[in-house]
């Protein structure tokens, strides 16, 4: 759909990428679970393989099934291509793969969910990488803390887990005066809330198991390239703007221009790390991004209702929803989500820990589940488990005190929803 009528996004969320089959004239995008594809002659093999001309090789580089996605998701997000991969960890290092090296560093916003904090905090050095936490709301600290071995400045929109709205204008002018590329995790927004691209971000990451797929089935992940950025203006990015000598001396920006990223990423990044979503996964994503728009909607409007009537109650000592007229973002929401702050907050309970226990364990329509974007209502105590291998002050830094549950509001009614977390706080007391 990449010519012809500029279309909205509810129509590009269900036909994006997406054509009839060809040979059967299947109208769904079908599995294509096929691990390797046959070759026309020795000529088109040998194309193929020196990037001479695009299509399928072999299912960890390319799958029809997973290019379908990867063509809408782009779409969404108004990028120029995509990587999609096995899960959203595995598509925050596909992002920093081409762009880092031993003793180089990317800035990091402290408010980011624990594990990125945990792989950007431990798991990096292991490549020779290294990250700094800044509180990207201090613009000042985070100029101050780049240096000449930075090579990313990364944050999320919407962060998990207290719903903390990135001011990614503000962010990315830095970014750009830096010569830096900017990661915007976008997972807890989706691109129907934002599109980080449009505020400067250079490259999008997704964790497409949340509220893209949205029923909890699959995991996956998603890099997607505005195309915007010029990977040849200094020497600080190599892998793309220098030869390649495993695709005799070719340089990606040079060759692919505003591609350079997407072309790396599956030449070089899904060969070598092998970081392959499968077909099924991608399946089942095409067909939850078909109502994204409908799901986001209800998300927003039922954590609005159930996030206002935790603030009233007693027991509540703070809600962090920044939809609220209460939130400090509440204006920063109206300029990056304007349509709504998304699904998910933490509450902070007057009792501490221990009510936050008490007050899981009594939920029963919610989930007590590691995950979050699902058309369920799901409900963690971040401290004890996502956020545990933190300290209690990287803990505090990212929303999740020890007091702190976090809660992902589903689609199910709100009144239903509001009776059951009215029963928990009686519990928990």
């Amino acid at each position: 759909m990449e010519d012809g009528p500029t279309y909205g996004f509810d129509t590009l969320q269900i036909h994006a990428g997406s054509r009839p089959d060809p040979v059967t004239g299947a109208r769904q995008t079908p599995i294509y679970q096929s691990t390797a594809y046959v070759f026309r002659d020795a000529e088109h093999a040998a194309s193929l393989f020196n990037l001479q001309e695009v299509g399928y090789i072999y299912s960890r580089l390319t799958n029809p099934t997973v290019s379908v996605l990867q063509e809408r998701v782009a779409t969404l997000e108004g990028g120029v291509g995509a990587v999609c991969c096995s899960s959203g960890h595995a598509a925050q290092i596909m992002a920093l793969f081409p762009l880092m090296s031993p003793g180089c560093n990317v800035i990091a916003s402290t408010r980011l969910y624990g594990g990125t904090v945990t792989q950007f905090s431990q798991t990096i050095k292991r490549f020779g990488w290294s990250a700094k936490f800044v509180d990207f709301d201090d613009l000042n600290a985070l100029e101050n803390a780049i240096d000449d071995n930075t090579r990313a400045v990364f944050c999320e929109s919407i962060a998990n887990p207290g719903g903390y709205i990135t001011d990614l204008k503000a962010i990315s002018l830095i970014s750009d005066k830096a010569g830096l590329p900017l990661i915007v995790d976008n997972t807890t927004a989706t691109p129907y809330l934002c599109r980080p691209i449009e505020y400067g971000a250079t490259l999008v990451v997704h964790s497409t198991t949340k509220y893209m797929t949205g029923n909890g089935t699959v995991t996956g992940g998603c890099v997607v390239d505005s195309g915007k950025f010029d990977w040849s203006a200094n020497e600080k990015f190599p892998s793309l703007s220098e030869p390649e000598p495993a695709y005799h001396g070719l340089r990606f920006h040079e060759t692919f221009g505003a591609l350079a990223f997407t072309f790396h990423g599956i030449a070089v990044g899904l060969r070598d790390l092998g970081m392959t979503m499968n077909p099924q996964a991608a399946h089942y994503t095409l067909m939850g991004l078909e109502t994204l728009s409908l799901r986001m909607q209800r998300h927003c409007e039922n954590a609005l209702k159930i996030a206002g009537w935790l603030e009233e109650q007693d027991s509540v000592e703070a809600v962090t929803y920044a939809g609220l007229k209460s939130s400090p973002y509440f204006d920063r929401v109206k300029k990056v989500c304007p349509k709504g702050a998304g699904g998910l907050f933490t509450v902070a309970l007057k009792g501490g820990y221990d009510s936050c226990i008490k007050f899981v364990n009594a939920l029963e329509i919610f989930s007590h589940v590691a995950n979050l974007g699902d058309s369920r209502s799901l409900v963690i105590h971040t401290a004890s488990t996502t956020h545990r291998q933190l300290t209690v002050d990287q803990q505090i830094a990212a929303g999740s005190a020890p007091n702190v549950v976090r809660i992902s509001i589903g689609i199910e009614d709100s009144d239903d929803l509001i009776a059951d977390l009215k029963q928990a706080l009686a519990s928990a007391k």
